[in-house]
Protein backbone atom coordinates (compact mmCIF):
# COMPACT_ATOMS: atom_id res chain seq x y z
CA UNK A 1 0.00 0.00 0.00
CA UNK A 2 1.15 3.33 -1.01
CA UNK A 3 1.79 5.90 1.64
CA UNK A 4 -1.31 8.79 1.48
CA UNK A 5 0.94 11.42 0.80
CA UNK A 6 2.42 10.09 -2.35
CA UNK A 7 2.72 12.88 -5.42
CA UNK A 8 0.08 11.51 -8.30
CA UNK A 9 3.41 10.95 -10.30
CA UNK A 10 4.55 8.51 -7.72
CA UNK A 11 1.56 6.43 -8.00
CA UNK A 12 1.09 7.16 -11.85
CA UNK A 13 4.59 5.08 -11.72
CA UNK A 14 2.71 2.04 -9.77
CA UNK A 15 -0.12 2.01 -11.84
CA UNK A 16 2.13 1.79 -15.10
CA UNK A 17 4.33 -0.75 -13.32
CA UNK A 18 0.99 -2.80 -12.88
CA UNK A 19 0.26 -2.69 -16.26
CA UNK A 20 4.09 -3.71 -17.74
CA UNK A 21 3.61 -6.56 -14.93
CA UNK A 22 0.16 -7.79 -16.37
CA UNK A 23 -1.31 -7.38 -12.60
CA UNK A 24 -3.70 -5.14 -14.91
CA UNK A 25 -4.18 -6.86 -18.36
CA UNK A 26 -4.54 -4.99 -21.64
CA UNK A 27 -8.15 -4.65 -22.21
CA UNK A 28 -9.12 -4.85 -18.28
CA UNK A 29 -11.29 -2.28 -16.69
CA UNK A 30 -9.70 -0.10 -14.34
CA UNK A 31 -11.41 -0.26 -11.30
CA UNK A 32 -13.55 2.60 -9.69
CA UNK A 33 -11.97 5.27 -8.30
CA UNK A 34 -13.21 4.79 -4.80
CA UNK A 35 -11.99 0.84 -4.63
CA UNK A 36 -9.22 1.88 -6.60
CA UNK A 37 -7.64 4.81 -4.22
CA UNK A 38 -8.84 2.57 -1.49
CA UNK A 39 -6.10 -0.11 -3.11
CA UNK A 40 -3.62 1.88 -3.28
CA UNK A 41 -4.04 3.89 -0.22
CA UNK A 42 -4.08 7.57 -1.87
CA UNK A 43 -6.23 10.01 -2.52
CA UNK A 44 -9.03 10.07 -4.82
CA UNK A 45 -7.57 13.59 -6.61
CA UNK A 46 -4.03 11.84 -6.55
CA UNK A 47 -5.58 8.99 -8.47
CA UNK A 48 -7.15 11.24 -10.68
CA UNK A 49 -3.97 12.87 -11.62
CA UNK A 50 -2.29 9.58 -12.27
CA UNK A 51 -5.18 8.38 -14.40
CA UNK A 52 -4.98 11.90 -16.42
CA UNK A 53 -1.26 11.32 -17.17
CA UNK A 54 -1.18 7.67 -17.83
CA UNK A 55 -4.31 8.19 -20.43
CA UNK A 56 -2.06 10.74 -22.29
CA UNK A 57 0.80 8.83 -22.63
CA UNK A 58 -1.56 6.33 -24.11
CA UNK A 59 -1.66 3.49 -21.37
CA UNK A 60 -5.32 3.51 -20.43
CA UNK A 61 -8.34 5.04 -22.21
CA UNK A 62 -11.41 6.45 -21.58
CA UNK A 63 -14.58 5.12 -23.21
CA UNK A 64 -17.71 7.27 -22.59
CA UNK A 65 -20.22 5.56 -20.00
CA UNK A 66 -18.28 2.51 -20.55
CA UNK A 67 -15.28 3.34 -17.66
CA UNK A 68 -11.08 3.43 -18.37
CA UNK A 69 -9.44 0.51 -19.49
CA UNK A 70 -5.86 -0.29 -20.18
CA UNK A 71 -5.34 0.20 -23.66
CA UNK A 72 -4.11 -2.65 -26.16
CA UNK A 73 -1.45 -3.27 -26.87
CA UNK A 74 -0.22 -1.44 -30.41
CA UNK A 75 -3.31 0.49 -29.97
CA UNK A 76 -2.30 3.54 -28.86
CA UNK A 77 -0.74 4.82 -32.40
CA UNK A 78 -4.38 4.17 -34.03
CA UNK A 79 -6.72 5.57 -31.77
CA UNK A 80 -4.22 9.14 -31.61
CA UNK A 81 -3.75 11.51 -28.64
CA UNK A 82 -5.66 11.99 -26.03
CA UNK A 83 -7.99 15.29 -25.26
CA UNK A 84 -6.23 18.11 -24.87
CA UNK A 85 -6.94 18.51 -20.49
CA UNK A 86 -6.26 22.68 -20.60
CA UNK A 87 -8.77 23.04 -23.62
CA UNK A 88 -10.87 25.51 -22.03
CA UNK A 89 -8.28 27.82 -21.05
CA UNK A 90 -5.50 27.15 -24.03
CA UNK A 91 -5.44 25.21 -27.06
CA UNK A 92 -2.34 22.90 -27.88
CA UNK A 93 -1.45 24.73 -30.64
CA UNK A 94 -1.40 28.39 -28.47
CA UNK A 95 0.93 26.33 -26.23
CA UNK A 96 3.73 24.87 -28.87
CA UNK A 97 3.68 28.44 -30.27
CA UNK A 98 4.44 29.89 -26.75
CA UNK A 99 6.95 26.89 -26.17
CA UNK A 100 8.47 27.81 -29.41
CA UNK A 101 8.76 31.21 -28.04
CA UNK A 102 9.63 30.87 -24.57
CA UNK A 103 11.56 28.32 -24.65
CA UNK A 104 13.79 29.34 -27.57
CA UNK A 105 14.60 32.89 -25.69
CA UNK A 106 15.35 31.22 -22.43
CA UNK A 107 18.37 28.75 -24.61
CA UNK A 108 19.76 32.15 -26.09
CA UNK A 109 20.17 32.85 -22.46
CA UNK A 110 21.51 30.10 -21.16
CA UNK A 111 24.18 29.87 -23.03
CA UNK A 112 27.51 30.88 -21.76
CA UNK A 113 25.75 30.49 -18.03
CA UNK A 114 25.37 26.48 -17.48
CA UNK A 115 28.06 24.96 -15.01
CA UNK A 116 29.41 21.96 -16.08
CA UNK A 117 27.65 19.78 -13.80
CA UNK A 118 23.70 20.94 -15.02
CA UNK A 119 25.52 19.95 -18.88
CA UNK A 120 26.64 16.81 -17.49
CA UNK A 121 22.67 16.29 -16.19
CA UNK A 122 21.22 17.00 -19.41
CA UNK A 123 23.64 14.68 -21.06
CA UNK A 124 22.24 12.39 -18.43
CA UNK A 125 18.96 12.73 -18.78
CA UNK A 126 19.15 12.77 -22.49
CA UNK A 127 20.94 8.94 -22.46
CA UNK A 128 17.48 8.74 -20.04
CA UNK A 129 15.22 9.54 -22.13
CA UNK A 130 16.66 7.05 -24.77
CA UNK A 131 16.96 4.00 -22.23
CA UNK A 132 13.77 4.64 -20.57
CA UNK A 133 11.82 4.83 -24.33
CA UNK A 134 13.91 1.51 -25.22
CA UNK A 135 12.39 0.00 -22.08
CA UNK A 136 9.06 1.70 -22.86
CA UNK A 137 8.91 3.01 -19.42
CA UNK A 138 7.08 5.93 -21.40
CA UNK A 139 6.81 7.78 -17.32
CA UNK A 140 11.11 8.22 -16.46
CA UNK A 141 10.99 8.84 -20.53
CA UNK A 142 8.89 11.84 -19.99
CA UNK A 143 10.10 12.75 -16.95
CA UNK A 144 13.57 13.06 -18.34
CA UNK A 145 12.97 14.83 -20.89
CA UNK A 146 11.18 17.44 -18.21
CA UNK A 147 14.48 17.43 -16.44
CA UNK A 148 16.41 18.11 -19.71
CA UNK A 149 14.17 21.69 -20.49
CA UNK A 150 13.72 21.91 -16.57
CA UNK A 151 17.65 22.92 -16.44
CA UNK A 152 17.50 25.01 -19.32
CA UNK A 153 15.34 27.08 -18.19
CA UNK A 154 17.20 27.46 -14.79
CA UNK A 155 20.08 29.03 -16.47
CA UNK A 156 18.23 31.59 -17.71
CA UNK A 157 19.88 35.19 -17.33
CA UNK A 158 16.35 36.99 -17.56
CA UNK A 159 14.36 36.20 -14.62
CA UNK A 160 10.88 37.12 -15.57
CA UNK A 161 11.23 34.58 -17.91
CA UNK A 162 12.38 32.02 -15.77
CA UNK A 163 9.36 33.00 -13.46
CA UNK A 164 6.85 32.55 -16.55
CA UNK A 165 8.61 29.02 -17.23
CA UNK A 166 7.50 28.25 -13.94
CA UNK A 167 3.94 29.38 -14.25
CA UNK A 168 2.90 27.81 -17.43
CA UNK A 169 5.04 24.95 -16.97
CA UNK A 170 1.89 22.52 -16.40
CA UNK A 171 0.85 23.58 -19.89
CA UNK A 172 4.35 22.64 -20.95
CA UNK A 173 4.79 19.40 -19.22
CA UNK A 174 1.63 17.95 -21.26
CA UNK A 175 2.77 18.85 -24.76
CA UNK A 176 6.03 16.89 -23.75
CA UNK A 177 3.56 13.99 -22.87
CA UNK A 178 0.21 14.65 -25.77
CA UNK A 179 2.06 13.27 -28.84
CA UNK A 180 3.94 10.00 -26.67
CA UNK A 181 1.04 7.71 -27.80
CA UNK A 182 1.44 8.75 -31.89
CA UNK A 183 5.70 9.22 -31.64
CA UNK A 184 7.35 6.54 -34.09
CA UNK A 185 10.77 5.23 -32.99
CA UNK A 186 12.27 7.23 -35.63
CA UNK A 187 10.86 10.37 -34.22
CA UNK A 188 11.85 9.58 -30.67
CA UNK A 189 15.87 8.85 -32.21
CA UNK A 190 15.84 12.37 -33.78
CA UNK A 191 14.17 14.23 -30.52
CA UNK A 192 17.26 12.41 -28.64
CA UNK A 193 19.70 13.82 -31.49
CA UNK A 194 18.17 17.22 -31.15
CA UNK A 195 18.48 17.32 -27.76
CA UNK A 196 22.31 16.50 -27.74
CA UNK A 197 22.45 19.35 -30.45
CA UNK A 198 20.87 21.93 -28.01
CA UNK A 199 23.19 20.56 -25.76
CA UNK A 200 26.30 21.40 -27.75
CA UNK A 201 25.46 24.80 -28.97
CA UNK A 202 24.94 25.57 -25.03
CA UNK A 203 28.34 24.42 -24.16
CA UNK A 204 29.90 26.19 -26.98
CA UNK A 205 28.08 29.12 -25.78
CA UNK A 206 26.42 30.17 -28.77
CA UNK A 207 23.27 31.81 -27.89
CA UNK A 208 22.60 32.16 -31.96
CA UNK A 209 22.53 28.09 -32.42
CA UNK A 210 21.24 27.56 -29.08
CA UNK A 211 17.90 29.48 -29.80
CA UNK A 212 17.86 27.81 -33.20
CA UNK A 213 18.12 24.20 -31.96
CA UNK A 214 15.25 24.64 -29.03
CA UNK A 215 12.85 26.40 -31.86
CA UNK A 216 13.76 23.45 -33.82
CA UNK A 217 13.40 20.62 -31.50
CA UNK A 218 9.95 22.47 -30.12
CA UNK A 219 9.09 22.45 -34.09
CA UNK A 220 9.28 18.98 -34.43
CA UNK A 221 7.75 17.78 -31.29
CA UNK A 222 4.45 20.17 -32.67
CA UNK A 223 4.48 18.57 -35.97
CA UNK A 224 4.75 14.58 -33.90
CA UNK A 225 1.41 16.06 -32.49
CA UNK A 226 0.19 16.94 -35.95
CA UNK A 227 0.30 20.29 -36.00
CA UNK A 228 2.48 23.56 -37.53
CA UNK A 229 2.70 26.48 -35.29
Amino acid sequence: MLNRTLVPQSAARLIQDMIQSGELAAGEKIPSQREFSTKLGISRASLREALLTLETLGLIKTEAGRGTFVAERGSAANSGMAPWRYSDSYSVFDVFQTRIMLEGNIAALAAGRLTGNQLQAMEAATKQMEDCWAKQDLLANVEADLEFHAVIASACSNAMMRALYQVVREQLTETQRQPIPITEPARMKASIAEHRRIISALRDNDPVRARQEMENHVLNTARCAGLNP
